[in-house]
């Protein structure tokens, strides 16, 4: 069983889920939508996503 993590972000219900398979991959879902297939991301997609969050790429301009 993966075991998901909420986003310390999260604001009103309008919230993501972050879980790790054994595999090493990573699954992102919608909090209001459990049952919907999650997003699935290779260990590298995941790192390339962080390094951008960190480095500001996906800031509103």
């Amino acid at each position: 069983m993966i075991e998901f993590r909420t986003s310390s972000y999260c604001d009103l219900g309008s919230c993501v889920e972050v879980g790790r398979t054994a595999d090493g991959s990573f699954l992102v879902r919608d909090t209001k939508n459990r049952e919907q297939a999650p997003l699935a991301f290779t260990r590298e997609e995941w790192a390339a996503f962080v390094a951008g969050v960190k480095n500001g790429e996906f800031e509103a301009s």
